[in-house]
């Protein structure tokens, strides 16, 4: 009945800082460029014989996020769920193999040891207005992706309120290892031989790989553009954060960084494309929903 991913996305949320994303807005853009991997395996599986429906929702892996992939397969291409959701989490925990390859590869020494400056303190106040505002503008626009943004806002609004300490601990730790048993059991069920061990898993996991690839590369393309508009203030490293594998991608921009020059702290700056990826991921699969699955 679709509810897990909601109540994981509750999860994540009790479990995010958007302070980084607050304080440094244009790192939402890196967030969105990352996103290219979803549509270039969109256009890839349609390519291959795969409907509209079963394209989208192979398409949304490369935004590495799973309880959005599950979100989307469940109503797009219930049939394909398993291979869906296998590959989506596989790449989600590939993220510190597949990435940095990708970002020396698209970086030169030099934009690597690029030291940004320390982000301005945010105050509770924009903490708080953030998470409503964000919910009430995505949900007129796309009000198909309601139910994830408003649940991940939700959890975020548990954090920051100051006064729902228990239920933010809940959310965070015993409901969040409740639900992800769930989820994983549930999708699972789904997994029956001879509609997995195929041809066509091969295939998804594969444009899984391009998509995740693609992404990636698009958010370090995009963080080069923004360093050389900016006079060289951003570090293109970050932009690789832009996939929203929380926080494991921005671990990732901190580790290349930090080999490049031991004395870069990039992580709280990477963190900001990193969950604008979780909103953009989630802003894609709403725009699926809204134009492809009224076709269906």
């Amino acid at each position: 009945h679709e509810i897990f991913p909601p109540l994981i996305f509750l999860g994540v949320g009790a479990m995010t800082d958007f302070g980084p994303l607050i304080a440094n807005p244009k790192t939402l853009l890196l967030g969105a460029a990352a996103q290219a991997g979803v549509f270039v395996s969109l256009l890839g599986a349609m390519m291959l014989g795969f409907t509209v429906q079963e394209a989208s929702a192979i398409g949304i892996i490369g935004g590495a996020d799973g309880p959005t992939a599950i979100y989307l397969a469940a109503k797009m291409a219930p049939n394909l769920l398993g291979a869906i959701a296998v590959a989506a989490y596989s790449y989600m925990s590939l993220v510190p193999l597949i990435q940095p390859p990708i970002m020396k590869l698209c970086t030169t020494e030099a934009d690597r040891k690029i030291v940004m400056a320390q982000l301005r303190p945010v105050t509770r106040f924009e903490k708080i207005v953030f998470p409503i505002a964000t919910t009430i503008v995505i949900s007129l626009l796309l009000p198909p992706v309601c139910p994830l943004i408003g649940m991940l806002m939700l959890g975020n609004l548990f954090k920051e309120a100051g006064c729902l300490d228990r239920l933010s601990d809940t959310a965070q730790n015993a409901l969040m290892n409740i639900v992800t048993i769930m989820l994983a059991t549930g999708t699972g069920l789904t997994m029956k031989a001879e509609s997995f061990l195929n041809y066509q898993t091969i295939l998804i996991i594969c444009l899984g790989l391009v998509a995740f690839a693609a992404g990636t590369f698009a958010g370090v393309i995009f963080g080069k553009i923004m360093c050389v508009l900016d006079g060289g203030k951003t570090n293109p490293l970050i932009g690789s954060a832009g996939v929203s594998a929380v926080p494991m991608a921005a671990r990732v921009s901190q580790v290349v960084g930090q080999k490049a020059n031991p004395s870069n702290f990039l992580l709280m700056h990477a963190m900001g494309p990193n969950v604008a990826g979780v909103i953009g991921t989630a802003v894609a699969a709403g725009a699926m929903l809204a134009m492809i699955g009224a076709a269906k």
